[in-house]
């Protein structure tokens, strides 16, 4: 049975996730847990009992004014607040299950649970690929 999306915490198993891109596995082993420790990032993990089958990591950034649409740009600082998105990825053995539909709402549904205590204009994504974009 899968956890809900929970912050990484030390008694993950992040040995053997998989996701096919390798620089997202990686970043999870080598910096996820130095990241939570020092603030730079929250990592939040969907876990099969400890081991860890998909991931996603938000920050605080901001945008350029002069790199925002219109819309998002009116009556902003420069920059502008954002919550960043800078990764999320599936374990190879649960891709097309639809976690990573799921993961992102969770995302999105953090991010405006922040936005009522932080002023946060909106979500930034760190799309890895064309196919991170299409997603």
């Amino acid at each position: 049975m899968l956890s809900a999306p929970t912050p990484l915490a030390e008694n993950h198993d992040l040995g053997l996730f998989q996701s096919g891109t390798e620089s997202l596995d990686q970043w999870l082993r080598r910096r996820a847990r130095a990241n939570q420790v020092s603030g730079a990032s929250r990592t939040y993990v969907v876990a099969e009992g400890t081991r860890v089958v998909d991931y996603y990591c938000l920050s605080s950034g901001g945008l350029d004014l002069a790199e925002a649409p219109g819309i998002v740009r009116r009556n902003m600082p420069d920059p502008i607040p954002m919550v960043v998105l800078g990764r999320l990825a599936v374990d190879g053995s649960w891709q097309r299950k639809g976690l990573g539909a799921a993961l992102l709402q969770d995302a999105v549904l953090r991010a405006s649970q922040a936005a009522t205590i932080l002023g946060i204009r909106g979500i930034f994504v760190h799309a890895i690929s064309d196919e991170a974009k299409a997603f």
